[in-house]
């Protein structure tokens, strides 16, 4: 199957590629601009609806992701692609708004701990930041608003404080939904949810700011639950998922948090299960060694990139009508 085939076909789930941020942003090596470009134009090229290219953080911070102002501008040109990225304030935002981002991600840290450790700022501090956030985007023309999602980091537990409460988790969701949020998404930013986190969490948030405002999550298999929680993702109707091109990434700021769901083991999943991602896994294969190949000191993770495609495997189609 060619990626021109799957990009003509209706998609159940979205598959977000947060590799080339949430990946590169935990690793040591400056990965150049160029190779950059050429795993994102790969991804594109494999059916990879939505990726999210960079971070507007100060360089002095992340020297890994300084080129992130460049690289949606070169992700723009590619014809389909939804590019995403994450901004931790405002001035981040308004990096982001005059380069026309599509997605703008918002962490939010449940934790306080971690929040003061990531973005250095309190909850009082960041509500004030999201706020900033919503009225910079209003201002937008409307056809040029980007999308602005509040992202709930820690939602499931923080290696700094420890577990965090659900119901915490729930009101936080509801205040940057009161602000103006466009929906929020859950991050198990430390690895430690499971399953019945998942569901329990999941309904709970939706229930309380609706379904519409939560499709998405990002989960890590730091301890090993990362497909078993888009499983329980999926049952309750989540539609987006985040995942890490060789399970690259983690957070800096979460001692131990380490360890993004594969792309390519969770498109195979998908797909295997009847549900359309509009990916070809075996370019999407081809993408993963060329980013070996330029990360040749980097452990890439995946057991489909080991064992390959079972023989006789087909992608899922659209019903005949």
């Amino acid at each position: 199957m060619t990626a021109a085939t799957v990009a003509t076909e209706a998609i159940d789930v979205t598959v977000s590629e947060v590799g080339t941020r949430d990946g590169l942003q935990n690793i040591d090596t400056i990965l150049p601009t160029d190779a950059k470009k050429a795993w994102i134009a790969a991804e594109a090229a494999a059916g990879v609806p939505e990726i999210e290219v960079g971070s507007f953080v100060p360089p002095r911070l992340l020297p890994q992701l300084a080129d992130t102002a460049e690289l949606v501008r070169f992700a723009k040109t590619l014809p389909g692609l939804n590019v995403a990225v994450l901004v931790p304030n405002l001035r981040g935002a308004q990096a982001a708004l005059a380069e026309g981002a599509h997605h703008i991600s918002m962490p939010l840290s449940v934790s306080e701990t971690h929040s003061l450790a990531n973005v250095r700022k309190s909850h009082a501090q960041m509500f004030d930041e999201i706020a900033a956030v919503v009225a910079a985007v209003a201002a937008q023309p409307a056809a040029a608003r980007p999308t602005l999602e509040v992202s709930l980091s820690t939602a499931f537990g923080c290696t700094l404080e420890g577990p965090v409460p659900e119901d915490r988790v729930v009101a936080m969701a509801e205040r940057a939904i009161a602000l103006g949020a466009d929906e929020v998404g859950l991050s198990d930013t430390t690895g430690y949810g499971n399953p019945s986190q998942v569901r329990r969490l999941t309904t709970r948030i939706r229930a309380a700011v609706g379904r519409e405002r939560l499709t998405g999550v990002h989960l890590h298999n730091t301890r090993g639950q990362g497909l078993a929680n888009v499983m329980a993702a999926l049952e309750v109707g989540i539609t987006t998922i985040d995942s890490s091109l060789g399970g690259l990434g983690g957070c800096p700021f979460a001692p131990g948090a380490s360890g993004n769901i594969v792309t390519e083991d969770l498109v195979f999943l998908l797909e295997a299960m009847g549900l359309r991602t509009g990916i070809d896994i075996d370019r999407l294969l081809a993408v993963r060694g060329d980013v070996q190949a330029a990360l040749p000191d980097e452990t890439l993770y995946g057991f489909v990139a080991e064992a390959g495609l079972p023989k006789g495997f087909a992608y899922a189609r659209a019903e005949a009508s």
